[in-house]
């Protein structure tokens, strides 16, 4: 899994980061925008690039860009340059290939049977063994991005429908995958046979008398925000065809028990988000319960990590009786930063993040919530803060188990050497980052706050690799050393 290699955020290298976010629009006027507000909406989902594929009956039009989407859909003259009742759109983080303008996603390719554009969220855990087995055959590789196997997968199938084609080309790989692609006359959504990234379908006006419009999307959020109805999750190893028809659901894989990535309750859902049938808030609520009955600590204040840490601390306070207090601020307008990071600039930057309520926290019994510990640098320094805040005792309680494996499905997670659990105990971390105590919710607590009686080790409910280490989607790439990067050029950012 290769890292981007752009400046991020000051100590943004201490978080999991998002995996990507889709949106498809079928029969909507003003296509483009919608796409636009539906991604906006996914920003949390990926920062770093941006794009939009549209279609207007005859020809597809595209711009993609660098950075977010207000700052490349925010110019009339932009938008004026995607005409069409059709679209499709991603958000990039990058867990494959460096942030280059080529890897921007929507990818497009013009085939026998017209155009097809493709926006991919998740990662292939064969993308790169394929890719050998495509290169010699003569496919040229133009991205450094493990989508691009999907493409020439289906360029290269002998099946007469772009259905057909997409589905011998998905069958082939393995992985964990939501995916959205629009041909001249079909909007089609795709997930994974385990379902561990998410795809939801919405309804809304349509834009002619034909019917309806459609919306995919990987998150409910989204819906909320172009004013689309819910209508239901796209269920682990569907397709689903959307055209002048109305909707078609082809389900061409055997059936498996699904693995939804448990991390989207957890960190990476927006709250207000619905997943799999439940609500993000009150699911992260419900882990802030279960957390402390689990490791209850006598404190004054039950203080939440902002902003992903909210729900779990407030759930955690209702439970304890102990005070909700907003012990630390976060400062909400800096991005990547303005500052040339040098080291000294590094050790700061978790204060041009997060400040502390000095008036209510000093003297206090201070609990922390926060949803993970990655690393555990940015949790060192916030910890320094609040003591330096004049809290008398500092606690902390994570609302996810120890995170102590890599995600090879779509996250950016460091190598597992790297990883503050997976080399100390739960008192040798506490020592390090500076607390009085630590305790991390159970894996079977995790499973209790989503409705389950404790995680069945036998069958899985979610996908917990990166607590349990048990990867449920074969790591064939992994099984050998290979060189991380997905090509042999080298460009500047």
């Amino acid at each position: 899994m290769t890292q981007s290699k752009i400046p991020t955020t000051v100590g943004d290298d201490d978080k999991l980061h998002e995996e990507c976010g889709v949106v498809g629009v079928w029969n909507v006027a003003d296509a483009a925008a919608i796409t636009a507000l539906g991604l906006h909406a996914l920003q949390h989902r990926g920062q770093e690039a941006t794009g939009i594929v549209t279609h207007d009956g005859v020809r597809f039009h595209a711009h993609k860009g660098i950075g977010l989407v207000g700052d490349n859909y925010g110019d009339a003259k932009v938008m004026a340059g995607l005409p069409g009742t059709r679209a499709i759109g991603h958000n990039r983080y990058a867990t494959t290939g460096a942030t280059l303008l080529r890897n921007v996603q929507p990818l497009f390719a013009e085939f026998e049977f017209g155009g097809l554009a493709v926006g991919h969220n998740g990662n292939l855990t064969n993308a790169h063994t394929l890719k050998r087995t495509l290169v010699r055959r003569g496919c040229l590789f133009q991205s450094t991005t493990d989508s691009e196997v999907f493409v020439h997968l289906i360029a290269i199938s002998l099946y007469a429908t772009v259905l057909d084609r997409l589905i011998d080309a998905v069958k082939q790989v393995q992985g964990a995958y939501s995916l959205v692609a629009l041909t001249n006359d079909m909007l089609i959504g795709v997930r994974d046979p385990l379902g561990v990234r998410p795809l939801i379908l919405g309804r809304t006006h349509g834009a002619d008398a034909s019917g309806p419009g459609w919306v995919l999307a990987s998150e409910s959020c989204a819906l909320e925000m172009v004013g689309a109805e819910f209508v239901r999750d796209i269920e682990p190893g569907e397709i689903v065809a959307i055209d002048r028809g109305g909707v078609r659901s082809l389900k061409p894989f055997v059936p498996q028990k699904p693995r939804f990535c448990v991390f989207e309750y957890i960190y990476f859902a927006r709250p207000d988000s619905v997943v799999d049938g439940k609500s993000v808030y009150e699911a992260r609520k419900r882990i802030g319960h279960e957390l402390a009955q689990e490791s209850p600590v006598e404190a004054d204040l039950i203080v939440p990590v902002p902003d992903s840490g909210v729900p779990a601390a407030m759930g955690y306070a209702e439970r304890s009786g102990i005070p909700f207090e907003l012990g630390i601020i976060r400062n909400h307008y800096v991005g990547r930063t303005f500052i040339e990071p040098t080291d000294q600039i590094r050790h700061l930057g978790v204060r041009l993040k997060h400040s502390a309520n000095r008036p209510a926290l000093e003297g206090k019994r201070v609990v922390l919530v926060d949803d993970s510990i990655v690393r555990g640098t940015t949790s060192k320094k916030i910890v320094e803060m609040v003591r330096a805040a004049g809290a008398r005792e500092v606690h902390m309680r994570i609302s996810s188990p120890p995170t102590t494996h890599s995600c090879f499905y779509g996250i950016d997670t460091p190598e597992r050497a790297k990883l503050l659990a997976a080399r100390n105990s739960e008192a040798e971390m506490a020592a390090l980052i500076g607390v009085d105590s630590l305790a991390f919710i159970s894996i079977d607590g995790l499973y209790r706050a989503l409705g389950h009686s404790g995680r069945d080790a036998e069958a899985p409910a979610y996908c917990d690799a990166c607590f349990s280490g048990d990867y449920p989607i074969p790591l064939t790439d992994h099984a050998e050393p290979r060189d991380p990067q997905f090509s042999l050029l080298a460009e500047l950012a």
